[in-house]
């Protein structure tokens, strides 16, 4: 998902920014020898993406009868907005842009209910939208949808590396280079080191939450595949669809020069993500949708920790800022990348 025009390195926040002592490390981890790390991981990540097809195919003949109840839609809702929310307000506009400044508290709170959406750590994910940053739609970018070779099938794979194909590559990111500040945070290098935790605690907690609402193994078991995996796994989809999707179709307002466009359909689940043109014209602002109409709960959020005095040097946009961002030269059309 992840903006001055001809965005570099240059143009990030200063916290944002690589530091001196770390220039020489590379963009990406070098390849080891020792691929049993790499194994478990891309293991873990096809299990993420096939237990909820798993889980309703076992479920349904098990749970007949039971299949769903209103209280697991609630608790769905629930902790898709809280996990949602940690990833938009906490990984993406804090931790990666540093869009504001919060209480210890609320960076702490932040940190752990985005990583109990189970799609990585603090540091992997601050690592790896940074890097999509400084190499939007360009070789270097883990995720883009434009650096597929050419072809007929061309646009196919490339939607399919940059929804998910990219997690099962073996091109790391190194968190030394483009998330220093995060690992120095001992804070948040603590919550990113307990990930495992906070991941068994997202399933878990929705099974004993149903479970004693309603006061039989039953109800503990729709809410685990319903508020757990089902909620986890529309969770991962759409913030995938944000590197995809809005990097492939919709309105272009702001002048960048990178592929990133803005999709009114995912505004709603994605909690305001998928106005992605104006975040990489301008990647600290707090708020993505800007225009009239344009629905962002994480800015309202954002808003709400500021009036409580939870977040301070929060950087809105401003109408002189979007007016030089909007009228500045568009960007040529990207030509795809041979690997």
């Amino acid at each position: 998902m992840v903006g001055q025009v001809g965005f570099s390195e240059a143009h990030l926040h200063p916290s944002e920014q690589v530091p001196s002592a770390t220039r020489r490390v590379p963009d990406r981890h070098p390849s080891s020898p020792r691929l049993s790390a790499a194994v478990v991981g891309r293991v873990i990540t096809a299990l993420l993406i096939v237990s909820p097809i798993a889980a309703i195919a076992v479920s349904v003949p098990l749970l007949w009868g039971h299949a769903i109840h209103l209280r697991d839609v609630v608790l769905a809702a629930i902790l898709y907005a809280i996990t949602g929310h940690g990833v938009t307000v906490g990984f993406h506009r804090l931790f990666t842009h540093r869009g504001f400044k919060p209480k210890r508290p609320l960076k702490i709170a932040l940190a752990i209910a985005g990583s109990m959406a189970i799609e990585g750590s603090v540091v992997s994910w601050v690592a790896n939208h940074r890097r999509h940053h400084v190499h939007s739609d360009r070789s270097g970018d883990p995720h883009s949808p434009h650096t597929s070779p050419r072809g007929a099938l061309g646009p196919v794979r490339g939607f399919l590396h940059a929804h998910m194909g990219w997690m099962f590559s073996t091109d790391s990111t190194a968190p030394e280079r483009y998330a220093a500040d995060v690992l120095r945070d001992r804070d948040l290098a603590a919550v990113s080191t307990l990930f495992p935790l906070w991941a068994v605690a997202s399933l878990a907690l929705p099974f004993g939450v149903g479970w004693l609402w309603s006061g039989s193994l039953i109800g503990g078991l729709t809410a685990f595949v319903w508020a757990g995996i089902i909620r986890m796994a529309l969770l991962h989809h759409v913030t995938w669809s944000v590197n995809s999707i809005c990097h492939m179709v919709g309105a272009r307002p702001f002048a960048t020069d990178d592929q990133s466009r803005n999709v009114r359909l995912l505004a709603l689940l994605s909690f305001g993500e998928s106005w992605h043109n104006l975040h990489h014209a301008y990647p600290a602002c707090a708020r993505h949708g800007v225009g009239r109409g344009q629905i962002d709960s994480s800015a309202g959020v954002i808003r709400l920790f500021e009036k409580a005095g939870w977040a301070t040097n929060v950087r809105w946009p401003t109408a002189r800022r979007l007016v030089t961002l909007a009228a500045a030269p568009a960007a040529p059309a990207l030509v795809p990348v041979t690997r």
